[in-house]
């Protein structure tokens, strides 16, 4: 961990407690008492009002449970967290009300020069989405799943979950314990390991319907559980290095259960890796079209022959 999320996170680990002691910090975060102590004599002249006890028991303990001091942004931070504003527009993200009050605050703070940098970039730049006639940073109406943040509120207490969805006119419940939480193709989905059936399950959001956490007394362990998705993990069949071209064209479209890692900071080289069954007819169709359709700025690790039977055959009928 470094250093300033370090000291971040002890300020908010001293915070949330009426009294602690060097002991607990060092065991707290893995640290040594000098580190321990620096950090401390650190987060004191930030402005946190700490009063330490003397004797064999001694510590520390904040002045009338005040709260953290301010925050103070570089020109550069605040640039960054407006960028980061400007986005995530219409990406249907949750808390919209929240980032929109969160905006105008955050513009109130600041001085008539920052301000005015702030409003010449949103003129300057457009991300995907985004009208260009009307790029208000404020203008946020993305409105996301309206169970998107029950669903997150939920969460937080508690991974083991019961979730309810309807798939046409069939209503189904499932006990999981929630993986992640992810968006992808425009759309948020669950993905998390079925308790009764003991296997992965990927869930849209949209067709959430509610949601609650799963009461149960003999709970299987998370370790339990990732030990049981590992054991059932396929083999991969397929691995392609892409190159910046390529993933330009597996953003634009992609098979929904399909990933890439980015194998360089700015993400112009990427690796995938995923296993399909070439039994199926539909689906080598479906990969056959969807390689061709990524081109030539792909190179191939791991193929199975009858995908590369496939290309050599809709190629040659083109060439033909």
């Amino acid at each position: 961990m470094k250093k300033v999320e370090r000291i971040n996170t002890v300020m908010r680990y001293i915070n949330n407690r009426a009294h602690f002691t060097i002991s607990e910090i060092m065991q707290e975060f893995n640290i040594s008492r000098s580190t321990a102590t620096r950090d401390i004599k650190e987060i004191e002249s930030m402005g946190m009002p700490l009063v330490a006890e003397v004797g064999r028991d001694g510590g520390y303990y904040v002045m009338n449970n005040s709260v953290l001091p301010n925050v103070h942004f570089t020109d550069s931070e605040i640039k960054a967290l407006f960028i980061a504003f400007m986005a995530t527009r219409n990406q249907q993200l949750p808390y919209l009300k929240s980032r929109q009050s969160l905006a105008e605050n955050l513009l109130g703070l600041l001085s008539e020069n920052q301000q005015d940098d702030l409003v010449l970039l949103n003129q300057i730049l457009l991300f995907e989405g985004t009208n260009p006639h009307n790029p208000d940073l404020l203008d946020l109406s993305d409105l996301p799943h309206p169970t998107l943040e029950k669903l997150i509120q939920t969460l937080l207490l508690d991974s083991y979950l019961l979730i309810t969805i309807k798939e046409g006119k069939e209503i189904s419940s499932y006990p999981i314990f929630l993986l992640h939480l992810y968006r992808e193709k425009s759309l948020w989905i669950i993905e998390g390991f079925d308790l009764k059936d003991e296997k992965r399950r990927i869930i849209p959001v949209d067709n959430l319907t509610n949601v609650e956490p799963y009461p149960t007394k003999n709970r299987v362990s998370k370790k339990k559980i990732l030990e049981k998705l590992h054991k059932q993990q396929e083999v991969y069949n397929i691995v392609l290095e892409l190159g910046p071209r390529a993933i330009a064209q597996y953003k634009k479209y992609h098979p929904l259960k399909v990933s890439i890692s980015y194998t360089n900071p700015y993400q112009t080289a990427a690796i995938l890796k995923v296993f399909i069954n070439v039994k199926n007819p539909e689906e080598l169709t479906e990969w056959t079209n969807w390689l061709l359709f990524l081109g030539r700025d792909i190179k191939v690790k791991e193929l199975p022959e009858e995908v590369l039977d496939d290309l050599r055959e809709r190629l040659w009928l083109f060439d033909a």
